[in-house]
């Protein structure tokens, strides 16, 4: 953890240098806030994020239903593996695959807007949102569940009504942990995006090739305050029972 501190505390660097403390200094801050590549890259870094959590959240509740409360079926191991195989394969392997198959898609259609962003973050995203929800379904008790249906209550009524309630320290835990991975992605984007198409990890890797200033790290430092926060959230959100 020493190098993400060493970072923390030269963003806060009165000077231009990044590894010589020439005073401390909120300059870089402000330089990061009224950079309007900055800005147009944090806006499109949380657009894709929230897009990719809710589909992946969407999908990976889905899943989990049938994989966790329904019957035992032939191929459900299989079903398991292709949900988690983001987490297998490694993500380069992945990053790459999509570069191909987008670049198939693009020279027959010409689409070259965000939507590629959007399918390549969720479907990442997945297996971080379904693993959570997945745990709390396995820790809830049936019993609720099985009293709203000897009520007469209808699948989507006991859902709504009994299984969503439980099952929502999950599902907001997945969306969470779904959130940051799409937040903090350099690899995946980096192969799939256009030009124009900049996230926050990606437009600071391009400042790190071109020329590197504090400004780096204040923007590494808010995002690592957002990573912490979220993920604390989640530990919290996780640990709730009822």
């Amino acid at each position: 953890y020493l190098p993400i501190l060493a970072l923390v505390v030269f963003s806060f660097n009165a000077g231009s240098a990044v590894s010589a403390l020439e005073g401390l200094s909120l300059r870089w801050y402000a330089a990061a806030w009224a950079n309007a590549e900055v800005q147009e890259a944090t806006l499109r870094s949380l657009l894709i994020a929230s897009v990719a959590t809710i589909v992946s959240t969407s999908v990976a509740v889905a899943a989990a239903l049938p994989l966790t409360r329904g019957q035992n079926f032939r191929g459900r191991t299989l079903v398991f593996t292709l949900i988690n195989q983001p987490l297998m394969v490694p993500e380069i392997v992945t990053a790459v695959a999509l570069l191909i198959v987008f670049a198939a898609i693009k020279a027959q259609t010409g689409y070259t807007g965000l939507g590629y962003l959007f399918a390549a973050h969720s479907a990442f995203c997945i297996p971080f949102a379904f693993m959570p929800v997945r745990a709390r379904l396995q820790g809830m008790d049936a019993t609720q569940e099985q009293a709203a249906a000897d009520l007469y209550a209808t699948p989507w009524r006991a859902f709504r009504h009994v299984t969503l309630p439980l099952l929502w320290p999950g599902v907001l835990a997945g969306a969470m942990l779904a959130f940051v991975t799409s937040l903090d992605d350099v690899v995946i984007t980096e192969f799939v995006k256009g030009a124009g198409q900049d996230t926050l990890p990606t437009y600071m890797m391009g400042q790190l090739r071109r020329s590197l200033t504090p400004e780096v790290n204040a923007i590494s430092t808010v995002l690592l305050a957002i990573s912490v926060v979220m993920v604390t959230a989640f530990h919290f959100v996780n640990r709730k029972k009822h």
